[in-house]
C-alpha cells in the first residue's frame, strides 16, 4: 500500500465523519453525517468500501466511544491495516 492511499483515505474518511454529532457511542452515530448513508464509497488507487463494509469488517477493532474524528480515522485506517485491507 502506498502512503498516498493512506493519506487520500484519511482525508476521506475525516471529510465524510467529521459532520457526526462527536462524541459518538456506536457505528450507527455516524450514519447521519455520511454523504450516501451506509452506501457512502471511499476509493483511492485499487481499495474501495462501503462505509456498511467498513462497519462489518471493523466493528472489532472500533474501540467506541470516539470523541473526535481525528482518533475514529486513526483507528480506522490501523483496521485496515491490521485486516490487509491496505
Amino acid at each position: 500500500m502506498s502512503d498516498d492511499v493512506e493519506a487520500d483515505l484519511r482525508e476521506q474518511f475525516t471529510d465524510a465523519f467529521s459532520g457526526a454529532d462527536f462524541p459518538v457511542s456506536s457505528q450507527m452515530d455516524l450514519v447521519p453525517a455520511l454523504p450516501q448513508g451506509p452506501g457512502t464509497k471511499f476509493e483511492s488507487g485499487d481499495f474501495s468500501v462501503t462505509a456498511m463494509e467498513l462497519a462489518a469488517k471493523l466493528g472489532s477493532s472500533q474501540d467506541f466511544p470516539y470523541e473526535d474524528v481525528e482518533s475514529l480515522v486513526d483507528d480506522v485506517i490501523e483496521g485496515l491495516k491490521d485486516n490487509g485491507m491496505i
